[in-house]
């Protein structure tokens, strides 16, 4: 057993850390997700240990880079604790943010930027459900893998979110509309969607995992990060050879989503939703029907996030979305989405606005403003 789990007081051990032992005596770290029955979503106790553990890992010359994966078959992450979020919301005073949300989200994007300006190669195990949190976590490693049982989505509009965990910065850069798109429609992508759209570099199956860790054991590592990262790349495309990739749904449709998705105002953007809800493709019509039954809110709040941050740095996205998030929670409907969904399960939420016709821009700039009395959170990071 490695130093650093013995001493890491873990959660009931929701999170497992170890040493890989290297052939030239170097080290792997490894970070495991562990708690599969919640399909690894990601409590603050959790994020506050793995961003430690990062810290201290980044510092020491031995280790030479970081395997992140999950126990279970199911899922690697399936995203945040929102419903430990609801029950403090639940708890305050209408209007109001708990200290619970700030410090929950801070920890979050403290970790997520951490992880996308880590300065040795991290891989991501992305192997079954990758939601919301999860993508976070995913989307800033070095070397993002996905196996044929990925399935990944940003489905915040079901709970009257937006996409945070910095897709307010990287879904703008997918190709073409396919970012609004997936804010819109929270539509479940696989791995030949993530491959397409730039999610993932690498798809191998997940039997191989194993021999992923072998192979970190009988390789001799340069303690240089370029050197490293290219040693990891090439053993993870050895690896991928030979692997069918699912057809992607997303390059399929690809024209379409531009079309309906283009650089008009959200209410025409609706209309053609509402048309696709028809469609005879069902992964297509899926996507629209989500739209349609999501929070109005949600989508304007989505779509407003990502042409702010396409001017914004990662650190500045960052601290723009603890603000939009703490304003999720001061306002009526990331409370009742997860009420309706994961807490009653009515499936049945009631969206304040109700319809997009009656959200209005001071609606939305009210989500934005900032409610830190000492001080912005994410100031420490560096821009």
């Amino acid at each position: 057993m490695s130093k650093y789990f013995s001493e890491a007081k873990v959660d009931n051990q929701v999170v497992l850390f170890d040493n890989i032992q290297t052939a030239c005596g170097r080290l792997f770290g490894q970070i495991t997700l562990n708690s599969p029955d919640k399909l690894n979503a990601l409590t603050l106790p959790m994020m506050d240990l793995i961003d430690q553990q990062l810290d201290a890992w980044a510092n020491d010359s031995k280790v030479v880079g970081i395997l992140l994966d999950a126990i279970g078959d199911r899922a690697f992450c399936a995203g945040g604790d929102v419903v430990g979020v609801y029950n403090a919301i639940k708890k305050t005073a209408k209007g109001q943010v708990p200290q619970f949300a700030e410090d929950f989200f801070t920890c979050e994007y403290k970790l997520d930027y951490r992880i996308h300006t880590y300065k040795k190669p991290i891989i991501c195990w992305g192997h079954g459900v990758v939601m919301g949190g999860g993508i976070g976590l995913m989307s800033g490693a070095s070397h993002r893998v996905v196996t044929p049982k990925t399935r990944m989505a940003m489905p915040e509009i079901t709970i009257g979110l937006y996409p945070d965990v910095g897709g307010s910065w990287f879904l703008p850069k997918l190709p073409g509309k396919i970012g609004n798109f997936l804010a819109l429609t929270g539509a479940n992508i696989n791995a030949g969607d993530a491959l397409f759209a730039g999610f993932a570099d690498h798809m191998i199956d997940h039997e191989h995992h194993i021999q992923l860790i072998e192979t970190i054991k009988s390789s001799s590592w340069h303690d240089d990060s370029q050197k490293d990262s290219l040693q990891v790349t090439n053993i993870l495309e050895n690896l991928s050879k030979g692997v069918q990739v699912p057809e992607s749904q997303l390059k399929k449709h690809f024209e379409r989503i531009n079309q309906v998705i283009c650089n008009d105002g959200l209410y025409e953007i609706a209309a053609r939703l509402r048309d696709m809800s028809r469609d005879e493709d069902p992964w297509l019509a899926q996507a629209a029907l989500t739209f349609m039954k999501g929070s109005p809110t949600s989508a304007f709040l989505g779509l407003e996030m990502q042409k702010r941050a396409q001017h914004l740095s990662l650190a500045d996205t960052f601290r723009l979305e603890l603000q939009a998030s703490l304003g999720c929670c001061a306002h009526p409907d990331f409370y009742e989405g997860v009420r309706a969904l994961l807490v009653d399960k009515d499936k049945n939420p009631k969206w304040n606005p109700p319809s997009i016709s009656e959200v209005t821009p001071d609606w939305i700039e009210s989500h934005l403003e900032s409610r830190f009395e000492n001080g912005h959170p994410l100031d420490c990071l560096i821009a």
